[in-house]
């Protein structure tokens, strides 16, 4: 999500890594607190309240035992301004190591760093993907006693984007957030393993299933089940990956707190578009909802949004390019009938959509022509002993509350065939 930061202590500098660039800031004092390979290590975690990617990174280190501070950035903006000069960036979570600064949570950074569990040499179950579908799928396998683990790059997947929740059973009203947090308690009450990494590969031999993983391990199971969801649509502007973290953001529960009495735009007509336009109505200074065609919201949300005066909405339009130097300043866009305009801004919160985690699978198992993976009534896929469930797959209504109901099932079928084995 975010590009990988590194001290370059030869230089006083530090090295932004990106897929585009490698831009260097002039290196400052760091604050830190912790323990590495039996040496004094400090660690600090600047984060916000409601951010789920600070919350994993903070969990990472629970749970391998590294001492931290944790600095709230979003309730103190001087020490927000300071984490912005550590790092160069406006997003959070932001984690110095020493003499290391790390943006975003980069869990083949930190598992390098602090990781350290002994994992068995094979599984009867490995689930790719710890949202909804996921976390369901690895509690209805540990119920049948089957040795499980839960491989993703965070627990909670979409859902944690999700500013308020209000169709799950059970619960009037809940963000993601909270909602992602009680999954995650009730699958850490049963004995199943959680590995934050990323799978890259996925093969098959005549006994088992292989995964390779970003952090270099291979990790066999007797059965799959693929529940890796989607990512979040680029806005393909030139000049895009440049500004990941300095002005553009993917997750506006993780960064809104830092764009307070700032001006911002949203861009996207879907629900999590308008809610997110909604939700920052009440924390920065102006916000702008551009609308490539017309917004496709929820009743709900279009009679909430109309009620809120204080939202610019441009329909038909779309960003066309986008400036500032080292932060973003303004975008330009363009509606209909060609017309351009510029809008000075201090940050945009993308909602445009999702594409299907599916590049691993590289023809392992069938796919749409959107990407999904295909399964059957009971999320069975093309490939036996591999089962799927959640946004990742064709089912077509795209739910919280059907991705956990497909996630049991597939569990309940993986069980069923390795019975048969």
């Amino acid at each position: 999500m975010y590009p990988k930061v590194y001290w370059d202590l030869s230089k006083k500098k530090v090295a932004i890594r990106t897929t585009a660039t490698r831009l260097m800031l002039p290196a400052i004092c760091l604050y830190h607190s912790g323990t590495l390979s039996g040496l004094m290590t400090r660690v600090t975690v600047y984060s916000t309240q409601n951010c789920p990617y600070c919350r994993m990174a903070k969990a990472f280190l629970d749970k391998n035992g590294v001492p931290y501070e944790s600095i709230d950035v979003g309730a103190d903006a001087e020490k927000a301004q300071k984490m912005i000069e550590i790092s160069g960036q406006r997003g959070v979570p932001v984690i110095v190591v020493d003499s290391e600064v790390i943006v975003g949570f980069d869990a083949e950074r930190l598992t390098e760093l602090f990781g350290k569990e002994k994992a068995p040499d094979k599984y009867d179950v490995l689930i790719v993907g710890a949202g909804p579908a996921g976390l369901t799928a690895g509690v209805y396998c540990a119920r049948k006693m089957l040795n499980t683990l839960i491989i993703s790059e965070n627990i909670g997947g979409q859902a944690l984007e999700s500013w308020a929740i209000e169709n799950y059973m059970g619960y009037r009203m809940i963000t993601g957030e909270d909602l992602m947090k009680k999954f995650e308690e009730q699958v850490r009450t049963f004995n199943i393993r959680l590995q934050l990494d990323r799978v890259t590969s996925v093969t098959r031999n005549q006994q088992d299933f292989a995964v390779t993983t970003a952090t270099g391990k291979t990790i066999r199971a007797r059965a799959l089940i693929l529940t890796q969801g989607k990512r979040p649509r680029k806005l393909d502007v030139l000049g895009e990956e440049r500004f990941i973290g300095r002005g553009i953001s993917i997750c506006s529960t993780c960064d809104g707190p830092l764009y307070k009495g700032k001006k911002v735009a949203v861009v996207g007509g879907g629900n999590s578009a308008v809610q997110t336009a909604i939700e920052m109505s009440r924390i920065a200074l102006s916000v702008n909802l551009i609308v490539r065609s017309s917004i496709r919201a929820d009743p709900i949300y279009l009679e909430r949004l109309k009620t809120i005066g204080s939202i610019a909405v441009h329909e038909h339009t779309y960003v066309t390019a986008l400036h500032g130097d080292q932060f973003l300043t303004g975008v330009t866009i363009r509606d209909a009938n060609g017309v351009e305009r510029q809008i000075s801004l201090d940050g945009i919160f993308v909602e445009i959509g999702w594409i299907p985690n599916t590049d691993i699978l590289d023809g392992f198992v069938n796919l749409n022509d959107r990407g999904e993976v295909i399964v059957d009534i009971n999320g069975c896929t093309s490939q036996p002993g591999v089962f799927a469930a959640g946004d990742v797959t064709n089912e077509k209504s795209k739910q919280i509350i059907i991705a956990s109901g497909d996630g049991a099932k597939a569990a309940l079928e993986a069980y069923e065939y390795l019975m048969a084995q």
